[in-house]
């Protein structure tokens, strides 16, 4: 798209030609009312408060597209007239409980009335009562409700559930004569007010994956989070800005905080709040908050002992939820006394990285998930997309939803949500381990052959092949018949084309890589429509690559595609933290003898969890930063306090350091591996109003030598039989690791997470216990129903700490299994 200028109120706005005014509006700083449209959402019409004038016709500025050259007035009498009159209109019947309101004090009705001078009301109309729903984790107040409609549209084109839309109210009609006394936009609004309200598409369930986005862009008090509601006033709460820390997306939040109680002045967390303008949230952010490590104090003979254990140690363990700055600290007792660093899931990606430069010439893939949401055409393989980062789902979501987008989701789980996010999305289930005949697929089909090497051109050139097909077709025969006049009698020759079916042998091409990955026999006639005036792409590579048995040659393959296609790919970092550790830490292959474990068992243990040998401060009571999927810096805050050691406090008696705070380190993130050098206090944490994200920093990626010895491998003699049942090592919806688990509103025990067609078939029931046992070891687990997920495979989550759900697997993600009944 071309760039344009508009004129605003006399203020000259550079934008591209196509964007919506109110867009352009708030990118500018300039004030048009709006109450339901949500920026990266389709425009509803739903409130029509956002009247404008255009080159002298009124329109809604939220579905009004700029053009060279136009001049937009925001307010006119009409214009004032038509507002007021609409918000006379969501006013009438509105209940006056704003003293017990969950919205009152942030509440957009109260805003937009105070702020369009609404001091009387005109208009009247017969109420009816509505029934508060209770749906899980939100409550439904349809008495509140204003019909904006931003739940809808925040379901359907931001997170990809579509389970909410309008239903009938079950009202009385408005009188006719209505019509003729009030504005046509305010009756209009008026009427549909009057006749809806919200509900499930599943009907009386809410099924959804349970973000509650909803609950963020409600502007009233009608849908709350039902563990909030009636437990605080809005204006008591201390707004904290920091990072979720669950996932490598590191989403931009705001703890909600004060006082437990009266009696209590130690702080609480309330609710989770996000700027849901620029950024979703997962319902793990939003409902697992409080995880806090509490009622900790300095126990010094704990302290010694830890101290002891580190001088003893001869490594330590660790995962990746710690900051960039507890990374730093470990690299630094490493460096200091000889320790090794051992972190499994971090070597994995810093190994694939690390085979990945080596092709790419780059430290770091450059793609962000801003860059797939601006995407027409998305790919997805290695990732179970929904659970593993969310966002990354969203963003492809969005592309699909805002975009006129189209996309493939390769993964031997199936999965319902991600197939029902759009008809122009394609899911194949390949079978384990068929990763590397899917990126040979991704290369034969997008790729720029002739920049690929000569052996790499013949080796996609030997799954062709062309086989004689007989098709059939219709034709159009000239028909001649002799027809009679019926007047005169005299017969004429009189010819037609009529259609004739007709067989032919035709010569087609078989591509024996869409066998291998179990792609329809539909795909190609597809992937045809899909393609059409796409123009955008982007590749999502998740987890799966980084412990595959050939992760080096996977990494080989990502880097040729995106050197050799039009693609920008983004590789998603399986844990919190597991880009920034694997930049930091020198890590190493395996454990010692001694170890001590943080956040993992040891000889000697020191945990955020509350059942270690040293009590550690959990994320939402430290601050610091994480290196997150967009490879940003991004700083965030404690939301509580704790009083227990710290990282920091070993490291000063390990005569690492004299620094005063954890976040002493942030300057002292290493510059050799592209960080900036800021102090933490000079970190940015903000979006502007036209969506650029300021949260700290991004970044360098590092010019890497390329290796010009490397070829891609030829696809592994592999195979995943069928005489076993496959399981993989994934987590449910909201559920991460035990940060997740011990929150109050997520708290569940892990369980052997099954389809309906999986436990028909083996003929299992819900709460069934049931053995596992794999080559390595075996575990006794409840079955459990997951409506998520389709297909034959089981999921064994990682987050409940109580069970050891890794020792069934080696270090790829699935594994084959016996099960049997207990």
């Amino acid at each position: 798209m071309s760039e344009i200028t508009i004129t605003i109120d006399g203020k000259e706005c550079k934008t591209q030609e196509g964007e919506f005014v109110l867009n352009i509006a708030r990118q500018n700083d300039i004030f048009i009312p709006a109450i339901c449209y949500i920026s990266r959402c389709s425009p509803t019409l739903a409130c029509r408060i956002c009247l404008v004038e255009a080159d002298g016709k009124q329109a809604y500025a939220c579905n009004a597209k700029a053009k060279d050259g136009m001049s937009v007035s925001t307010t006119t009498e009409n214009i004032e007239e038509e507002r007021r009159a609409i918000m006379e209109v969501y006013d009438v019947n509105h209940p006056l409980e704003c003293g017990v309101c969950d919205q009152s004090g942030e509440c957009e009705l109260q805003n937009y009335t105070l702020e369009i001078g609404v001091d009387k009301q005109n208009y009247s109309i017969a109420d009816s009562h509505k029934t508060v729903e209770h749906w899980g984790l939100i409550n439904y107040d349809p008495a509140l409700c204003i019909v904006c409609e931003r739940c809808v549209t925040t379901c359907k084109d931001m997170i990809g559930d579509g389970a909410l839309k309008t239903i009938a109210r079950g009202t009385e009609a408005l009188s006719k004569e209505l019509k003729d006394e009030m504005p046509k936009d305010a009756y209009a609004m008026w009427n549909k007010l009057n006749k809806s309200l919200i509900g499930p598409t599943a009907g009386d369930t809410l099924d959804c994956t349970d973000c509650g986005e909803c609950v963020a862009v409600c502007p009233v008090g009608a849908l709350v989070s039902s563990d909030f509601q009636y437990t605080t006033n809005a204006w008591e709460l201390n707004q904290i800005p920091a990072a979720c820390a669950h996932c490598s997306a590191g989403c931009q939040i705001e703890y909600d905080v004060k006082h437990t109680s009266t009696e209590n002045a130690e702080d609480k967390i309330y609710r989770v709040k996000n700027e849901w303008n620029y950024t979703s949230l997962c319902g793990a952010g939003r409902y697992g908050y409080d995880y806090e490590n509490a009622n900790v104090t300095k126990d010094e003979n704990a302290f010694a002992s830890a101290i002891e254990a580190f001088k003893k140690a001869d490594t330590i363990s660790f995962d990746s939820f710690i900051t960039n700055e507890e990374a730093l600290i470990l690299q630094r007792i490493k460096e200091k006394l000889g320790t090794k660093l051992y972190n499994k899931e971090a070597s994995a990606y810093a190994n694939f990285m690390k085979n990945y430069s080596l092709t790419s010439g780059k430290s770091l893939d450059s793609s962000t998930l801003k860059t797939v949401h601006d995407s027409n055409f998305v790919v997805s393989v290695g990732s179970a997309l929904k659970t593993d980062n969310p966002r990354a789902r969203y963003a492809m979501n969005n592309s699909l939803a805002m975009n006129k987008g189209a996309g493939l989701y390769f993964h031997p789980l199936g999965d319902p949500v991600i197939s029902g996010m759009s008809k122009s999305v394609m899911q194949i289930e390949h079978a384990p381990l068929d990763e590397e005949a899917v990126m040979y697929l991704l290369l034969d089909l997008f790729a720029r052959k002739d920049e690929l090497s000569s052996e790499l051109q013949s080796y996609l050139a030997s799954f062709h092949s062309t086989k004689t097909i007989t098709v059939e077709e219709t034709i159009k025969e000239k028909v001649v018949e002799m027809v009679k006049d019926a007047e005169t009698g005299e017969e004429k020759e009189v010819s037609k084309m009529v259609p004739k079916k007709v067989s032919k042998e035709v010569e087609v091409d078989v591509n024996a890589l869409l066998s291998l990955v179990g792609a329809a026999d539909n795909f190609s006639d597809n992937m045809e429509k899909f393609l059409k005036k796409k123009d955008t792409f982007s590749l999502i590579v998740g987890e799966d690559f980084f412990n595959h048995p050939n992760s080096a040659n996977l990494a080989t393959l990502v880097a040729l595609f995106e050197k050799h296609s039009d693609f920008d790919v983004l590789i998603v970092p399986a844990s919190t933290n597991t880009l920034g550790v694997s930049l930091i830490c020198d890590l190493d292959a395996a454990n010692g003898g001694y170890t001590v474990g943080l956040n993992v068992k040891g000889d000697f243990t020191l945990s955020s969890s509350g059942n270690a040998d040293l009590d550690m401060p959990s994320l939402n009571q430290q601050e610091g930063t994480f290196t997150n999927i967009d490879k940003r810096v991004i700083p965030t805050n404690a939301a509580l306090g704790y009083g227990g050691y710290t990282l920091n406090d070993v490291a000063t008696a390990l005569g690492i350091n004299s620094k005063k705070y954890t976040i002493d380190y942030t300057s002292e993130l290493p510059n050799s591996k592209g960080f900036s050098g800021t102090a933490f206090d000079s970190l940015k944490n903000e979006f502007t109003n036209s969506g650029e994200e300021l949260r700290g920093y991004r970044v360098n990626s590092q010019d890497v030598d390329v290796d010009l010895s490397i070829n891609p491998a030829q696809i592994a003699n592999n195979r995943w039989g069928d005489d076993e049942i496959t399981i993989y090592q994934v987590n449910p919806v909201m559920q991460f690791n035990d940060a997740t688990k011990r929150s109050h509103q997520l708290n569940d025990s892990a369980a052997l997470y099954v389809s309906a067609s999986f436990m028909e078939k083996h003929e299992l029931s819900e709460n069934q216990s049931v053995r596992v046992k794999t080559k390595n070891t075996m575990l006794d687990i409840d079955v459990k129903l997951d409506s998520k997920i389709s297909g034959h495979i089981a999921c064994v989550p990682t987050f409940d700490d109580k069970i050891d759900a890794e020792s069934l697997f080696d270090s790829y993600r699935f594994n084959k299994a016996t099960l049997t009944k207990v």
